[in-house]
């Protein structure tokens, strides 16, 4: 095929396999791993894809841009020094502005520069046609913010509030209000000289379901400020994004069927969890890196879809795109049924597919049940030419998770058990070639990281790793994600694994881990 050709076809299909030059014959007990960074992503600000936002200094036209969503207010804002600016006069005044629309996944910031007197600035997302609205609101006092207010209205009636004080790290300067929302429930921060603190949470899918298709069709993002009389306030700018959130876990290469890393410039896909708090909080995210280096970059956030009208946020994805169909394909795990907004659902192994590319922006897979039966989680497979069988590794729910191996002669039904279940507690579970057979890997509890023999996870070692992402006081349930590297690579090997360390604050259960860590991997002598 002439260069041209190559070029056409790659166009065509978007990212496809780099083949991995010849390897000696190696045994993956055998492969030193040694840390070369790490890096936890804290609402880096240079990782977030854009949403909506108000930048005052860009406004040309306020009242068209961000028109007022009130009919009573006649609160009067102008544009002065950068800032949107608002003072009251003989009375109070309550307004809100429009800034962008709704996304229940996405992170909602305002950042106050400056008050005077004594009022409340927040943010309001709203759904006008039935009044039901959440809101962030910071109290200030003489000029000086003093407490964080969260109030949910249900039909327009009051149905939950919650008052925080402010931390006592907060000085006085200019101040980041930020709504983590996570569909049925909100982390809500304050920002300073580039830290997050956490002031408070609250669930709310016991009043409605921001799950819903209609329901967020029909809601937006607002500015909301109340002045009581000479107050002024000042806003340096709003805006809605996705964010890669305040910890990422549950780590896996993007494949082809067979289980080969895809490649697109130079640059290996991740799916990467995007914690909120407990479950079900966290998001199915997508990351990109160069594994010469590392450069983690944030791509996106996918939900999922199972034909009921909701977005649903499953996670501990194994995405895989079908080499013959062009079609986009995987399995996840149905953590969203732990909170069913008042439906009654169990979590199971969901098979996933879709058309259009997930890796980048705001995606909708398709989702359904494969049919084994089981609160299952971590699922990885792949195609096995040998076989002629779809093979899928995951951890199987009973006292403790355990690593099983499936098979089917389809991709996304009629799986049944092969071997396994192993005896020891597993968690992020992977098939992977290294020196031309294929391994099953995990994590556990024992800290250790644990090498099985493909199919049948008889034993055949364990990972050495230096430095792994753990000490004595921290879990050791990490996901092992070794990767095999073509050549010119500064190692033949990399592993990208997480810690378990949560952020601090967040009520139990708290599973906000943790920091990513680059690992490059090296055979050595037995």
């Amino acid at each position: 095929m002439t260069r041209i050709g190559l070029l056409s076809l790659f166009s065509l299909f978007g990212a496809l396999p780099v083949p991995l030059w010849a390897e000696p014959d190696v045994l993956p007990s055998n492969i030193q791993f040694r840390r070369q960074a790490v890096t936890r992503l804290m609402f880096d600000a240079d990782q977030n894809i854009p949403l909506a936002s108000l930048r005052p200094a860009k406004i040309v036209d306020l009242n068209l841009m961000h028109p007022e969503m009130l009919d009573n207010s006649d609160l009067t804002w102008f544009i002065k020094d950068g800032l949107l600016q608002a003072k009251a006069g003989e009375r109070k005044f309550t307004s809100q502005r429009w800034a962008g629309g709704f996304n229940p996944f996405a992170c909602y910031d305002l950042t106050l520069a400056e008050a005077k007197g004594n009022g409340s600035v927040g943010i309001v997302f709203s759904h006008a046609k039935n009044q039901d609205q959440l809101s962030a609101a910071l109290q200030f006092q003489d000029g000086k913010v003093q407490s964080l207010i969260w109030n949910v209205m249900a039909r327009g009636k009051e149905v939950a509030s919650d008052t925080w004080q402010i931390p006592s790290e907060i000085h006085p300067g200019p101040l980041t209000l930020r709504a983590q929302m996570s569909a049925v429930g909100v982390n809500l921060f304050l920002e300073q000289d580039g830290r997050s603190h956490l002031v408070g949470y609250s669930d709310f899918s016991q009043h409605f379901d921001l799950r819903e298709r209609a329901r967020i069709q029909d809601m937006d993002f607002r500015i909301h400020t109340e002045l009581n009389v000479g107050a002024t306030v000042a806003i340096a700018g709003a805006s809605a994004f996705f964010s890669p959130g305040s910890g990422q876990a549950d780590i896996r290469a993007i494949t082809n069927e067979e289980g080969s890393p895809l490649w697109e410039e130079g640059r290996l896909w991740f799916t990467i969890t995007v914690r909120g708090r407990g479950l079900p909080h966290p998001l199915q995210g997508v990351f990109s890196l160069n594994p010469s280096v590392f450069d983690l970059k944030f791509e996106g956030i996918i939900v999922f879809d199972m034909n009921d009208g909701l977005y649903r946020n499953e996670l501990a994805s194994h995405i895989f795109r079908d080499s013959k169909s062009g079609e986009w394909r995987g399995w996840t795990t149905g953590f969203s049924a732990l909170d069913g907004a008042g439906r009654a659902e169990s979590k199971s192994i969901l098979a996933i597919h879709s058309t259009k590319d997930p890796r980048r922006g705001f995606s909708l897979m398709k989702a359904r049940p494969v049919g084994i039966a089981g609160a299952h989680e971590d699922p990885h497979g792949i195609y096995d030419p040998q076989a002629k069988k779809w093979r899928m590794l995951l951890c199987e729910h009973g006292k403790m998770y355990r690593a099983g191996m499936w098979e089917s002669d389809h991709w996304d039904h009629d799986f049944k058990r092969l071997a396994g279940p192993v005896d020891m507690d597993s968690t992020g579970t992977m098939i992977q070639k290294i020196g031309g057979k294929h391994y099953a890997l995990f994590g556990s509890a024992d800290r250790k990281i644990y090498i099985r023999n493909y199919p049948d996870l008889s034993p055949a070692g364990e990972l050495r790793v230096d430095m792994p992402p753990w000490n004595e006081k921290t879990g050791t349930r990490i996901w092992p994600n070794v990767i095999p590297m073509p050549d010119g690579y500064p190692a033949p090997y990399i592993a990208l694994m997480m810690d378990r360390v949560n952020v601090p604050g967040m009520p139990k259960q708290n599973w906000t881990y943790g920091a990513l860590y680059l690992y490059h991997g090296h055979p050595i002598s037995p």
